[in-house]
């Protein structure tokens, strides 16, 4: 499968995947159904929306894409996570590695309410 063949939802997951650094392993964790609408400064908009179809897609991109990369990626409920792998394998402490980004509604609501925070911390100074 071909990056081209991949929709825009999936695309914007595995984007993420290859952001690696210091040569770490990278996670990216999704909810099915995540839908959230990003403004950029320069009045450029874009919506990224994480649906069934683009978990289909990016289960069969993980297990047949035509580039040298390996993927594991598990399922519960509707929590996706997708890890590019090093070297081919899991590793056996993945719980020590962080989540690089998170695709759910759940984390939107953190941010958000962290947001809020920190604007009330800076009018009480």
């Amino acid at each position: 499968m071909e990056w081209t063949d991949l929709t825009e939802g999936a695309k914007a997951v595995l984007e993420q995947t290859r952001n690696l650094k210091n040569d770490h392993i990278q996670i990216v964790e999704f909810e099915i159904g995540f839908e959230q609408h990003f403004e950029g400064n320069d009045g450029d908009s874009y919506t990224v929306s994480i649906q069934e179809e683009d978990y289909a897609n990016l289960k069969k991109y993980t297990l047949e894409n035509s580039y040298d990369e390996r993927y594991h990626m598990a399922r519960n409920k509707d929590i996706v996570k997708i890890i590019l792998l090093e070297d081919g394998k899991i590793p056996d402490n993945l719980s020590e590695f962080p989540v690089f980004r998170q695709y759910k509604k759940e984390a939107l609501i953190k941010a958000e309410n962290d947001a809020n925070e920190a604007i009330q911390e800076e009018t009480r100074n």
